[in-house]
């Protein structure tokens, strides 16, 4: 991970801390480290060759993102998926992305439009391959584009922040039969809209892939329980998942 530029124009060295974080994020976005999972704060510190110091840091970032869990005299762990707490999370990312699409309707180059075509076109490679992995990175790249084009790569910046439990879930989607085939199909819709300069229908076609996902969260938490957290939020108690389809 390349560091800032210090005054004399050298990198500047990433803080341990901060290189740890990351590191676990992604390995808990994208399930390599499981639900329930316990993390070693002696054993981040000899793979990295720290002292407990900016591990601790690192997990206290982790915990204020509710990703890690600390249980007094227990340990650390792997948070589970919060159930209750998805659904506001695809309504922040809903309305991100759709004001994106159609401002790329509007707004975007040919050049801008040929990114997000490049990243569909991964998505089908990786998809013909059967590679979660390979499709999940396709699919980051298909919105990053779809904010470049609009002029405003920071929307995924800030999609970014509030996704990460949404990752998670949408990780699990994979393997469902067709799953594959629909988001390319709904990317594809995107792509032609934007292509058009059909702003509204950039932000429809969007905002229903996005959306989509609340069709799949009951099924998804049946079907894998000890990933889930099925508590009801503190803040707002359990609401009522939408109908598919229907975000608030």
């Amino acid at each position: 991970m390349p560091g800032a530029l210090s005054a004399r124009g050298r990198p500047r060295p990433v803080p341990a801390a901060v290189t740890i974080r990351d590191d676990l994020r992604d390995a808990i976005a994208s399930l390599r480290l499981e639900p329930g999972a316990p993390i070693l704060e002696k054993d981040l510190a000899q793979t990295y060759g720290v002292s407990r110091t900016p591990v601790r840091e690192a997990m206290a970032k982790l915990v204020q993102e509710g990703l890690v869990s600390v249980f007094p005299q227990a340990g650390s762990f792997v948070s589970r998926i919060p159930f209750h707490a998805l659904p506001e999370a695809l309504v922040i990312r809903r309305s991100l992305e759709e004001t994106a699409a159609r401002l790329a309707a509007a707004e975007g180059s040919r050049d801008a439009v040929a990114g997000i075509a490049a990243a569909l076109a991964e998505g089908r490679t990786a998809a013909d391959a059967g590679d979660g992995d390979a499709f999940h990175a396709a699919d980051e790249r298909f919105h990053a584009a779809v904010a470049a084009a609009a002029g405003y790569p920071g929307l995924w910046r800030v999609v970014q922040q509030v996704k990460v439990q949404v990752d998670r879930f949408r990780r699990l989607t994979l393997p469902q039969p067709g799953r594959f085939a629909r988001v390319l199909a709904e990317h594809e819709g995107v792509l032609r809209a934007v292509a058009a300069h059909d702003p509204e229908a950039a932000a429809a076609g969007m905002g229903a892939h996005i959306g989509g996902l609340l069709a799949d969260l009951g099924a998804i938490a049946a079907a894998h329980p000890d990933r889930f957290d099925m508590a009801p939020r503190p803040d707002l108690g359990a609401r009522p998942i939408p109908p598919a389809g229907h975000l608030p």
